[in-house]
């Protein structure tokens, strides 16, 4: 105040913390005086909005992101920050958690200590963190606090394997203040400071800054220049750079307005008239300074990149940095960088407290804790997962059993550490369970619980305020009918491995596969002509043969036996796949379910079940079902007991429930009731335990029931409780076949076709070509035409090779004796008698010629036609 109103000054540079910047800010702005200040740090600053303010420092809020960075590249899930009880300590903390909470890190505590708090609080305190499982603390606080807490904190055993400390640039941007014995308490610690590049004008200016503070304080043994020193450099700098561009033609105070009257000084002084224009200055002044590129962005200093140290026994070494564009890198070298990251890998080899290399999990079971506290429901029905015999004093400790039970002490048994936990019942005083699952669930949110295990199920609505382990049962909603025989077991069964249309398919083309070969054999084939009775018979005859191949007809036809060979494939694989499905029919039990689908109930407006209590009600409600016609069961017995009765007579003729459940009742009724082959109605996630919102058990837990899972004791525990307690003589042939369709032959039905047409159209092509000249006959008519085409097609064909040789073979068109194939005629005798061939004799030539050229002559070979009469 003295300054402004009697030296009348044009910039103050200084405040020492954010509390006495809080008042000097306001004198500035009322003299339109600018204040520059290069160690409030306070983020509460901010909200003042004075144009006359300039933070030559870096805001403590500016280093959360480089903190939570660190978190999140370890993957830790909480983390508790330790604070000094004062503006400095209080004004990073919203910060703090609201970038942890955006990587998704809880804060399940704040630890404040006072800084006037004595090593006895600050170990009570310390105690306190030590009974949580959290392992992952962020200090932030003054050097000198700080020191006491670490000492503290090696002192009780908190700065050994497994345990996490983050410290804030509070104590990293002046290790000039802590002693060597105090950074002996503090190894293995990780911090984040701002990161300062070295230059040779920084390494010349600090030689000449410790030589002339030695000369005027020869007391000292040791000093060095902090970044704050760096950045009050920096800002004087700045000013001289900003004053000079202003020149010095007026340095006064306008006192126009200043009351004559006023009480106290706080009304007495006057305007500086270089103020707005000096801000303006002050605003665009950009050098590269001692700590780095140096410059304002409304009135705050820009942000900066902050090297992340680990504390060890040379003091304290760098491993990676952390910069607002690419996040944390393990170099300023951005060549190689393509995007924010928050890598592990990204960081240098780090030394954790007690010299160990193991990366902490950051959080831990404590030894001193207390119990896990888990609650078990208390169940009139379905004991097989959960049975519990209440305790003989009101909230002791139970002795459950069942499934859920077994699983989650051998999830237990397979955790990489020792977990204490005792059971307790959710009952009420006269041994009811005091609610429904949603209120057990319910008692972990308000921290009755640790734990909930049981027989409950995950849903979206239930994860909002717990969490939920893995599942370890099967997930869906099903529902279950009664059984029967099939109905269908009857002197025709023999009709039914095959559908109709396959029936109908299959007598179609066996008539067109016959239709085909008589077309084809008709004209060169003896066996398929004759009276028009026979030769359509002969045709079928041969076709529906093909069933058992007991044909005798031979073919002739090429085209003929083209087509019967591709039939005969057709009709083997479809005789193989009747008889398959017919011997299935007649030797294995067959069972039908009473009920088919959903639709099925609705329609018939049966009556339908579920369990009490259960959230399958809402779903059969969403099905369309009337709640009269819902009835609900609460054990496997009364289940059974609603089927026996039928929909007809208050029971029911559907059930619907968990997969887990209905395995049990199928276990133990499975004579009665059939899981459906169809999928589930609806789907949901199982089983699981509950935990409270963010628990570090969670993950743990989860792997180990997936480890359970994978293993024989799963596999025991399951036998244990759902194997079938009766002998089930249906229980491996309990689907039931189907009837072949013609979806499944309709292809090699389609070549037999393509086969048949194809043939008919060559046998008419050729047909029609050898007797083109009736066709191109004009002197009858169209119609004379096709019927000399028909007439022609019934005759034999002349030219066929199996008439020709049936000619010779019976003689019916020889009338004499061949000689070296010239006909002699012979005269017929007058009378010949049946069955007696005709002897011709023939005179041999008295003598023959030897040689009639010179040579031999051939010998005559005589052949006697023998004429057989009929």
């Amino acid at each position: 105040l003295d300054l402004i109103k009697n030296l009348q000054v044009q910039a103050i540079i200084g405040t020492e913390n954010s509390a006495q910047a809080n008042f000097v800010i306001d004198l500035g702005n009322k003299a339109q005086v600018p204040i520059i200040s290069f160690s409030a740090t306070s983020p509460s600053l901010n909200s003042i909005r004075s144009p006359y303010f300039f933070r030559a420092t870096q805001n403590d809020s500016s280093q959360v992101k480089a903190i939570s960075a660190v978190v999140e590249a370890f993957g830790w899930e909480e983390a508790v920050p330790i604070y000094v009880d004062n503006e400095f300590g209080e004004g990073v903390i919203p910060y703090l958690i609201d970038a942890l909470e955006e990587i998704n890190a809880r804060v399940p505590y704040r630890s404040v200590i006072s800084q006037k708090a004595t090593d006895e609080e600050i170990e009570e305190e310390l105690h306190k963190l030590m009974t949580m499982q959290t392992r992952v603390f962020i200090v932030h606080m003054t050097p000198e606090l700080g020191s006491r807490v670490f000492d503290k904190a090696k002192e009780i055993g908190m700065m050994g394997e497994g345990y996490v400390w983050i410290i804030t640039d509070g104590m990293t941007n002046v290790w000039s203040l802590v002693n060597r014995l105090d950074m002996d308490s503090m190894q293995g610690v990780l911090g984040v400071r701002t990161y300062i590049p070295k230059s040779k004008e920084l390494h010349s200016f600090k030689v000449r800054w410790k030589r002339k503070f030695l000369q005027d304080n020869p007391s000292y043994v040791n000093a060095d220049l902090d970044i704050f020193g760096l950045w009050a450099y920096d800002a004087t700098f700045a000013l001289a750079m900003a004053v000079e561009k202003l020149g010095t033609t007026n340095f006064n105070f306008d006192v126009s307005n200043v009351s004559t009257n006023a009480r106290t000084d706080l009304e007495s002084f006057g305007v500086s008239q270089n103020g707005p224009k000096l801000i303006q200055l002050l605003s665009s002044t950009r050098f590269r300074g001692l700590s780095g590129e140096f410059g304002f962005i409304n009135g705050q200093l820009d942000s900066s990149v902050f090297q992340i140290i680990n504390v060890n026994e040379n003091g304290e070494r760098g491993v990676g940095f952390w910069t607002p564009k690419f996040g944390v890198v393990k170099k300023l070298d951005f060549r190689n960088v393509t995007g924010y990251s928050t890598s592990m890998s990204n960081l240098g080899t780090i030394i954790w407290p007690r010299d160990s290399q193991v990366v902490p999990k950051g959080w831990e079971i404590p030894i001193n804790a207390k119990r896990l506290k888990i609650g078990v429901p208390v169940k009139n029905g379905f004991t097989e997962f959960v049975n519990v015999t209440p305790g003989t004093v009101p909230n002791s400790t139970v002795t459950p059993s069942g499934y859920c039970i077994d699983v989650f002490n051998a999830v237990m048994e397979a955790m990489p550490y020792k977990v204490s936990y005792d059971f307790y019942a959710f009952e009420k005083p006269d041994g009811e369970m005091a609610g429904d699952y949603n209120n057990l669930i319910d008692q972990v949110f308000y921290g009755n619980y640790d734990v909930v295990v049981g027989d409950v199920s995950i849903e979206a609505n239930r994860s909002s305020y717990v969490d939920f382990t893995l599942p370890f049962t099967e997930s869906g909603v099903v529902m279950v009918v009664p059984i029967r025989k099939d109905p269908n077991k009857n002197a025709w069964v023999f009709l039914k491995p095959l559908t109709l249309d396959l029936w109908v398919t299959s007598g179609c083309f066996f008539v067109f596969i016959g239709f085909v070969i008589w077309v084809l054999e008709h004209r060169v084939n003896e066996n398929f002509r004759g009276p028009p009775l026979y030769h359509i018979g002969t045709s079928y005859w041969f076709a529906f043969a093909t069933m058992t191949f007991s044909q005798r007809e031979r073919l002739v036809s090429n085209l003929a036996r083209f087509v019967v060979v591709i039939w005969c494939f057709v009709v083997l694989i479809l005789m193989q796949s009747y008889t398959a499905s017919l011997a299935s029919l007649l030797t294995v039990q067959q069972l039908q379910p009473t009920v088919t689908d959903v639709n099925e109930l609705l329609r018939k407006n049966e009556n339908v079940g579920y369990h009490g209590g259960s959230f399958v009600r809402g779903i059969i409600q969403r099905l369309g079902f009337d709640s009269s016609k819902m009835k609900n069961f609460n054990s496997t017995d009364d289940l059974n007991e609603l089927f026996t009765k039928g929909s007809a007579n208050n029971g029911i003729a559907a059930a619907f429930d968990e997969i887990p459940y209905m395995k049990l009742f199928l276990a133990k009724y499975c004579n009665y009731t059939t899981h459906l082959t169809f999928e589930p109605t609806s789907k949901t996630d199982g089983f699981g335990f509950v935990f409270p919102k963010g628990s570090p058990l969670v993950a743990d837990v989860s792997r180990a029931v997936l480890t359970v899972i994978e293993s024989d004791r799963m596999k025991q525990i399951e036998k244990a409780w759902f194997t079938k307690q009766t002998s089930c003589s249906h229980s491996s042939t309990s689907v039931s076949s189907s009837s072949l369709d013609l979806g499944s032959f309709w292809g090699l039905f389609l070549i037999a076709g393509v086969a048949g047409v194809l043939a008919i159209i060559i046998f008419l092509s050729e047909f029609l070509y050898d007797h083109k000249d009736v066709l191109r006959n004009t002197e009858i008519s169209v119609w004379d035409r096709i019927l000399e085409m028909l007439k022609i097609f019934d005759e034999r064909e002349p030219n066929a090779h199996t008439f020709k040789e049936t000619e010779i073979r019976e003689g019916g068109h020889s009338d004499g004796v061949q000689i070296r194939g010239a006909k002699v005629p012979v005269e017929e005798p007058a009378e010949v008698p049946d069955q007696v061939p005709a002897e011709v004799p023939v005179e041999a030539p008295a003598e023959a010629p030897d040689d009639i050229n010179g040579t031999a002559s051939p010998e005559i070979e005589i052949q006697q036609a023998n004429t057989n009469h009929s």
